[in-house]
């Protein structure tokens, strides 16, 4: 058993940190939002009123909050973990940041007497109920080993990328392709739907080809049915596609086609759509098309 302060229980976390709990781990749960600790005790664990109760003796400390910003806040400010949690502490950080924020950190953790370590998670909601999230870890050796009995609770490919900020890296480059698979899914669906084809046949037949992907099976559906009910809301992929822009101008990489689907990204945020679904990105395409239901 290991004592685990989990911070940050929203869509993802909440379910992360139910899991850890219910395999057997204590684990103090907090979030800005109290009522959102309700899963978690329901689960066994228990609620924290403050960072500074959550991680007072744990073990590890695990972060899932949503932008670079909001990590820097609970590390770094006021009654943050940085200020409280006791030398030696393992910080895992499962939130979706820039890289260079995520060495800094490191540095300024170890600097502190602590280790921290980047394990971006790919599977949205689905994946985080199910524990079978995909994790990319940046982190010392030493440090990996040590997380990876907990990243196994949460997660079922559980990959060791590199050192701090490389996690961070390739879960930019994960939301770059994820973006482009459902723009393009939307834009299919449209094309498919003008002609009056059958819809669920169509992601039938194209599942089972070269076509065939984890966004053709768990967005498909969902388009069909126009549930954009969130799993991965639209506002935090749009601030993923900043991340991985502004990575890949400092990198001189050119993703021309990265660049247009960010584009499309921020504009379904300005039409009002920020709150939905990913796969709410049809919604754009229809726009577009002049074929936007009311």
């Amino acid at each position: 058993m290991t004592n685990i302060a989990f911070i940050g229980l929203g869509i993802m976390g909440s379910p992360m940190a139910c899991h850890l709990a219910r395999a057997g781990h204590a684990v103090v749960g907090f979030n800005r939002s109290p009522a959102r600790t309700s899963a978690l005790v329901e689960a066994g664990g228990v609620a924290a009123e403050s960072i500074e109760e959550a991680v007072k003796g744990v073990d590890v400390v695990a972060v899932m909050v949503p932008d670079s910003p909001d990590v820097q806040d609970v590390m770094l400010g006021e009654g943050g973990v940085f200020t409280h949690a006791q030398p030696g502490t393992l910080i895992i950080d499962f939130s979706s940041i820039r890289p260079d924020v995520t060495r800094h950190l490191a540095e300024e953790a170890s600097r502190r007497g602590l280790r921290l370590i980047d394990a971006p998670v790919s599977g949205g909601e689905a994946g985080a109920k199910n524990a079978s999230l995909s994790i990319m870890v940046g982190a010392a050796d030493d440090d990996f080993v040590t997380a990876k009995p907990i990243l196994e609770v949460v997660g079922e490919t559980i990959v060791h990328v590199g050192p701090n900020g490389a996690g961070q890296t390739v879960k930019a480059a994960n939301q770059l392709i994820v973006a482009g698979n459902i723009q393009l899914l939307a834009e299919a669906l449209t094309f498919l739907r003008a002609y009056g084809v059958d819809l669920d046949a169509a992601v039938k037949v194209l599942g089972g080809g070269l076509a065939g992907s984890a966004v053709l099976d768990q967005k498909g559906e969902k388009m069909i049915a126009r549930n954009f009910d969130p799993g991965f809301r639209i506002e935090l992929h749009h601030k993923d596609m900043g991340i991985v822009t502004s990575a890949a101008r400092e990198a001189d990489v050119v993703i021309p086609l990265g660049a247009v689907v960010a584009q499309l990204m921020a504009s379904a945020l300005a039409n009002g759509d920020g709150a939905l679904d990913h796969c709410g990105l049809l919604l754009g395409v229809e726009r577009l098309s002049g074929r936007a239901e009311g």
